[in-house]
């Protein structure tokens, strides 16, 4: 797959295209740029997504905080997996969200673009305040020149799939759910920072991670089984996401990870979690001894859930 951000490297080069921000790329997002792909083929083209870096609402309006599925190089690695030929990567203005749907397939797509067939899904609409639908579309392309084809929808409409229904799912801690609709298990990408150090006391020391990309939905809190991915390897661990109630640390949320049969300083190192299972909500103990002994209970879990994973 091509990244394009100059655009003159299409020159001469016509495309079928579809056009999305494509959080997550979930299984929805695969069946349209399948689909894109098959058409693609049939008529002897490359094929193209068309997304963006940042989400167009950051643009809009600078205190928006999204809550998404993938940093952008999470979103480009996915995409890679679809075989897609090229990736467009737009850059969302204040100028580019007053083009109307018209102004948007006679400047942009035709234009600067060079798109032949756009393939819009069954349900998504662009332009300014999204005022026009499918209909439109093709006859605003028909007068430039570019087809435009609507998707077919995804499993005949049996089955929801969708960004905010992912994040929804990941936000209960339904990590498994999640990853079905994926296609891939949910993953955090950091690094390692200083954190209390009493896990080492316990037994269970743990490495503190704060995310690279601060807008990524958070899992819900609670223990859970996750593959840690280090230097290279890959770990199994199990991972907490709290505030540390028996700890008495207040409300500040932290993302801790025991990672199993694994000793060495890491500090600064990156590191990504992949989340596997959920095991338990957050408790509150009696004592750090109480707390530990559900640890060692959540060990043997994990071992087992992941094991389960394997077969």
């Amino acid at each position: 797959m091509v990244v394009v951000k100059d655009f003159e490297i299409l020159k001469g080069q016509a495309l079928v295209a579809t056009i999305g921000f494509f959080d997550g790329v979930h299984r929805g997002h695969r069946f349209l740029i399948e689909e894109m792909k098959q058409v693609a083929r049939l008529k002897g083209l490359p094929s193209a997504v068309i997304t963006f870096a940042d989400h167009p609402r950051t643009v809009l309006h600078s205190d928006y905080q999204p809550k998404l599925l993938n940093s952008f190089e999470e979103k480009l690695e996915q995409l890679e997996t679809t075989g897609v030929d090229y990736c467009i990567v737009l850059d969302f203005t204040i100028e580019l969200s007053r083009l109307s749907a018209s102004e948007f397939i006679h400047t942009i797509l035709a234009r600067r673009l060079h798109v032949n067939t756009l393939l819009i899904g069954y349900d998504h609409r662009f332009g300014h305040d999204r005022a026009d639908g499918f209909g439109q579309y093709v006859i605003y392309g028909r007068e430039c020149g570019v087809e435009v084809i609507q998707a077919t929808v995804y499993d005949a409409g049996r089955t929801a799939v969708s960004s905010s229904e992912i994040r929804h799912l990941i936000e209960l801690g339904n990590v498994e759910d999640a990853a079905y609709l994926l296609t891939y298990p949910y993953q955090i990408k950091g690094h390692i920072v200083s954190g209390y150090k009493v896990g080492r006391t316990l037994g269970f020391p743990t490495a503190n991670i704060e995310s690279d990309e601060p807008f990524k939905v958070l899992p819900g809190i609670g223990v859970y089984a996750v593959y840690v991915y280090l230097k290279g390897f890959r770990y199994e661990g199990m991972l907490y996401i709290g505030s540390r109630p028996t700890l008495n640390n207040g409300t500040n949320i932290t993302l801790e990870v025991n990672i199993f049969d694994f000793s060495g300083d890491i500090y600064n190192d990156e590191i990504i979690v992949s989340f596997i299972r959920f095991v338990r909500g957050d408790e509150k103990f009696e004592s750090l001894e109480a707390l530990k002994e559900q640890l060692e209970v959540d060990r043997v879990t994990v071992k087992q859930l992941l094991m389960d994973e394997n077969e």
